[in-house]
């Protein structure tokens, strides 16, 4: 895709957001992505919370990414407890492709556990990012808790954010799969055999925790 010369002027770009055709809004984010204006980081923080095309809202956040942190970060961090569950989703998103620890505190337990399945998706790709080093263990213990959750999206989700948390999920892990309920029990079982073996699919790893669940154990790694 290439711009023109009126493509480059930010606010000219900034009208584009919104106009009807997602072309015209995806040439806009990237206009606006390749020359960051400072005066333009809140009317891409605002589009992205509405934003309706997938690939439009990718490049919002890749145009948020090419401004300042220090701007990108105050004005997405409060997006975070918006009432809108898009802004808050794709808050965390950028939040996450930005990178930057100083956002960490934003990332509650409230928020890991935010009702909304795409928030919640969302903001275990950021925590698992932006926790600080030290911090791996408490932040799998929180994690632990929406064991069983939602469908096999949001729990692949969560299981590739306990995996990438590496030995530190290992603990709370093996605590789950004892636990009463036995979809959290079947979960935590196919989790922990993915962190063991990566190269194991979710579908036959959660397959296999389903059957060992069926047959009242909590696997042979767990005992």
């Amino acid at each position: 895709m290439t711009m023109t010369r009126q493509d480059a002027d930010p606010m000219r770009a900034l009208k584009g957001l919104e106009d009807a055709r997602a072309s015209v809004r995806l040439r806009a984010a990237l206009a606006l992505g390749s020359a960051p204006d400072p005066r333009c980081v809140d009317k891409l923080v605002e589009r992205s919370a509405v934003e309706p095309e997938f690939f439009v809202r990718d490049m919002l956040t890749w145009a948020l990414t090419r401004h300042p942190v220090s701007l990108t970060l105050a004005r997405l961090v409060p997006e975070v407890h918006a009432e809108r569950p898009q802004a808050r989703a794709q808050a965390l998103h950028t939040l996450s492709k930005i990178g930057d620890r100083r956002a960490w505190p934003a990332i509650t337990r409230a928020v890991l556990a935010d009702a909304d399945d795409e928030v919640a998706r969302s903001a275990w790709r950021a925590a698992v990012v932006l926790v600080p080093e030290g911090e791996e263990p408490a932040l799998a213990a929180v994690l632990a808790t929406q064991l069983g959750r939602g469908d096999r999206e949001t729990r692949l989700s969560l299981s590739r954010a306990l995996i990438a948390l590496g030995e530190a999920a290992t603990e709370v892990l093996d605590a789950a799969a004892t636990a009463p309920d036995p979809h959290v029990r079947a979960h935590a079982l196919a989790t922990r055999h993915l962190l063991r073996d990566p190269d194991a699919g979710f579908a036959p790893a959660i397959e296999e925790a389903k059957r060992v669940v069926a047959l009242g154990g909590s696997g042979p790694e767990g005992r």
